[in-house]
This record gives structure tokens, C-alpha cells and sequence, in this order.
């Protein structure tokens, strides 16, 4: 199992409008954004997503077809050709994985894997 490397781009800074990676004054890697990435509209469990994702950009990323990737991370092959052609924008749910994938495509595939594991007990 590959582990998450949090010194390695995952993505994000070209796939999200307004996010960036920078090293803070200890050397760390800290996430920033001209606006949040993701950030709480109040004290409940609300975030206020990015209005955008570029699919292209992640999938060229993890130098995937688009039917790979796709069938990778169970989306549909029209649905991504329409995002990267911009006929189409991924609704919420779908722009949140694409967040997942973008920044731990190892992690998403992992949550995939346990969930055919236990459809098929």
C-alpha cells in the first residue's frame, strides 16, 4: 500500500482554482488558498465547496485514460468526458470525491476496495 507523501503534490494546486502548496518557516507543507478550499459556513458540519474542479488535470495527474479513470473510481466515462469538455460540472458529491482524488487517489481507492469486500460477504 502506497503511503500518502505530504512533501509530493497531489494535485491540487493546478486542479482546484485558488489553492496553493507552500512551505511554512519550519520547512512543513501547509495547504493555503486565496479563498479556504473547504471552510465551515457555520458551527455545524456545513463546508462551502470549490464551484470547480479541473477533471482534466487530475486525471492527467494519475496518467489515466478517461474510461480508467472512470472505472478506477466508479464514475461514468460520458460523465467525465462532459467535465473535461465543460459541457457539464460535477454537482457536490461529485466534486468532493473529486477533491479525495485529487489530494489521495490512494486513500479513495482503498474506501472502494473495502466496499466491494464487503458487498461481495
Amino acid at each position: 500500500m502506497a503511503k500518502f507523501d505530504p512533501d509530493q503534490s497531489h494535485g491540487l494546486s493546478s486542479a482546484v482554482p485558488g489553492f496553493h502548496r507552500m512551505n511554512d518557516a519550519d520547512g512543513a507543507v501547509s495547504q493555503t488558498a486565496d479563498e479556504p478550499l473547504l471552510h465551515r459556513l457555520d458551527d455545524s458540519r456545513a463546508w462551502r465547496l470549490p464551484s470547480a474542479a479541473d477533471v482534466r488535470v487530475i486525471r492527467d495527474k494519475l496518467e489515466l485514460s478517461q474510461s480508467q479513470f472512470a472505472n478506477r473510481f466508479g464514475l461514468s466515462v460520458r460523465a467525465v468526458r462532459e467535465w473535461e469538455q465543460g459541457r457539464r460540472q460535477p454537482e457536490a458529491p461529485a466534486r468532493i470525491l473529486l477533491l479525495m482524488i485529487a489530494n489521495r487517489p490512494n486513500v479513495v481507492d482503498e474506501v472502494l476496495a473495502a466496499a466491494m469486500l464487503v458487498a461481495a460477504a
